[in-house]
This record gives C-alpha cells, sequence and structure tokens, in this order.
C-alpha cells in the first residue's frame, strides 16, 4: 500500500511533552468495530472490560541509552537500540560521518567504546571497553532516551527517568517506553483485580528503529528492525486457556501485541518464543491472537499507524484520529490513549 494513504495533521501543540498526573488521569478514546466513539478516561477501563479479559502488558525496562561523547575534536551522539552480546551493542549515531571503524568514543564517566562495526543503515555496532556490564556504565554516563519529537522541544531531565518507565518494568533492555502502559497505576490495577481482569506480561525490548520514519513510498519496500523478545511457555498455555474458553486478550501497546502475533501460530496458538520479531502489520494483516488493544495516538505515515489501521480499518483510524484532533487529545509517548475493541 502506499504510505502516504496512513498521513494526516496533526498540530504541534498536540504533542504531551510530560505524561498526565495522576497517569490514570489521561483520556481514552473507546473504538469499537463501527459504533460510534466514547471519550472516556484510562481510570474507567474497569467498567470497559468483562470479568475474564485478559490484559498482556510488557515488562521491559528502559535503560537511559543515550549517550553523548566524543571522537577527538567531533561530537558524537549514540542511542543503543539492540544487544549483541554483553560487551556490544548496535546503536544509531549522530555525526556518523565523523566516525570510522576502529575508533574509540569518550562518552565521560570513565565510559569509552570502540566503533567496531558500520552497518548497512548506518548504525555501528559499538564494543564497550571494561568488564563493568553495559547497563552499569549506562547508569552512569546515559540519559533516558525520550523520543525527538519530545527531545527536540525540551531537555530530558531527572523526572524522566521516572516518567518513562511503565509499573511494570522488571527487564532490562529496552531503548523506549511500551507506553500504553504508562497510563496504569498500583490503584487502577487492584481495581482491574476486583472486576475479575486478569493480567498477563511477556518481554519485548523495544528499539529505537520505533521512531524511524518510514522512508518508502510503498509498504512492501519498508524493512522493520528486529527487536528481542520472550514469552514463557506457562504464560503462553494461560493465554492459550484463556481464548479457547471464550475470553478475550487484549493487548496493552502495539510492543506486546506485535510479539503475541509473532509467536502465534496459522491456528491462533501462541506458543512459547524467545529471539528476535522484525513482524510488520498493515492493512490485510489476519489477527490470530489477539481480541483488542490499549494504545496511544501514533505519529502519521508510521509503522504503529499502519498496524492500528490493520486492526480496526485505515479509514476507520482516519476518522478515529480526527475525532482525537478535534477533541483535543494529547499526543504520542506521553498523550492519552485508546483502547481499540474490533
Amino acid at each position: 500500500m502506499r504510505v502516504d494513504l496512513f498521513d494526516f495533521e496533526l498540530p504541534q501543540d498536540l504533542i504531551a511533552l510530560r505524561p498526565a498526573v495522576p497517569r490514570d488521569s489521561a483520556r481514552m478514546l473507546v473504538v469499537r468495530g463501527e459504533g460510534a466513539f466514547a471519550d472516556r478516561a484510562v481510570r474507567d477501563l474497569p467498567d470497559l472490560l468483562e470479568p475474564g479479559d485478559v490484559l498482556v502488558f510488557n515488562d521491559t525496562r528502559v535503560i537511559p541509552a543515550q549517550l553523548e561523547g566524543r571522537r577527538g575534536e567531533a561530537r558524537i551522539g549514540a542511542t543503543l537500540h539492540k544487544r549483541i552480546d554483553l560487551r556490544r551493542w548496535q546503536a544509531f549515531v549522530r555525526n556518523a560521518k565523523r566516525l570510522r571503524e576502529g575508533d574509540r568514543i569518550e562518552f565521560g564517566a570513565d565510559v569509552t567504546a570502540i566503533a567496531e562495526v558500520r552497518h548497512d543503515d548506518g548504525s555501528f555496532t559499538l564494543a564497550f571497553d571494561g568488564e563493568e556490564p553495559v547497563e552499569v556504565l549506562l547508569e552512569r554516563a546515559g540519559r533516558m532516551p525520550l523520543p525527538p519529537y519530545i527531545a527536540q522541544r525540551r531537555e530530558t531531565d531527572e523526572r524522566d527517568r521516572a516518567d518513562y518507565q511503565t509499573m511494570f518494568a522488571a527487564r532490562d533492555g529496552a531503548v523506549a517506553a511500551p507506553t500504553a502502559a504508562l497510563h496504569f497505576t498500583p490503584d487502577l490495577l487492584a481495581r482491574l483485580e476486583q472486576r475479575g481482569i486478569v493480567t498477563e506480561t511477556l518481554t519485548l525490548h523495544v528499539g529505537a528503529g520505533t521512531f524511524l520514519p518510514v522512508k518508502a513510498e510503498d509498504t512492501d519496500e519498508h524493512r522493520m528492525h528486529a527487536e528481542w523478545g520472550r514469552i514463557d511457555a506457562v504464560i503462553a498455555d494461560r493465554l492459550n486457556a484463556a481464548r479457547q474458553s471464550g475470553r478475550r486478550v487484549i493487548a496493552v501497546g502495539t510492543t506486546s501485541l506485535r510479539l503475541l502475533e509473532s509467536a502465534a501460530g496459522e491456528d491462533g496458538t501462541i506458543h512459547a518464543f524467545e529471539g528476535d520479531t522484525a513482524i510488520f502489520i498493515t492493512p490485510g494483516y489476519t489477527f490470530r491472537a489477539i481480541d483488542g488493544l490499549m494504545t496511544n495516538f501514533h505519529l502519521p505515515k508510521s509503522t504503529l499507524f499502519m498496524l492500528v489501521s490493520a486492526l480496526m480499518g485505515r479509514e476507520r483510524m482516519q476518522a478515529v484520529y480526527a475525532h482525537a484532533i478535534k477533541e483535543k487529545y494529547r499526543f504520542y509517548s506521553y498523550g492519552d490513549s485508546s483502547l481499540l475493541l474490533p
């Protein structure tokens, strides 16, 4: 499909620069099939779901993966996006034309790395010096990797270390938050449990590739960056049992959805999974593992807007976004939410 079919105009003042306080006070646009839209709030979620529904969260934890350093007199910026092994990460590099294979980058706080390999997409494999775990080095020298549409408008600060982390964050490795789950609070989770809503977790370490623009003119020409994920066998069994008994599985965030669909067989059975996925979901895709999605509002012409268009229909989602813009919903990572129930 033509990428420009997924375009829309968004007023810049609707891009959220901070999350709602408290988190579950964010607005939520509820979309059911072909019915009317409902303007609600995230705190209403227990009343919008049925007992037995299963919400699936991503328990990845965002690491401070953005580094600023120097190679000689040249300033070099690096955003780690995929672990290769204990000492090596693949990274998108700013000012990459000043960097050659074999160069050492000084990131400050006694953190240095060698630019080992330049990849075809312009990224580098960085090999970090020393014996400390890279995550320890990042805590010392790194910053939270806020999305470009926020970082271009304000400085990252200490508050972001908490704001850009979900309450489910447990497994280090993401360089972007699974932002749909940023809206959840212990109080909301307790009320969901009282309602009989089940929660499960999986892990997908979100990469910085999620923010890369689609430069191709046709969706068939776009290639996704791979991300690592895992679904434990016991969780896969519980999800399969839920669906077999007629209960709905609702992904909280496109990251959870993409991993569930990656792990599902042709018959919809969800299998244990551990490894990379580069699944790219566009209209025409047949969903096998999920019955709904809770997600924030996405960028125009992005792979994630294509995904929600595949779930609900492209024209339907253009109408949903037009309503959200008219009603001044807050967009993107720190913005409001939507509940999509086909």
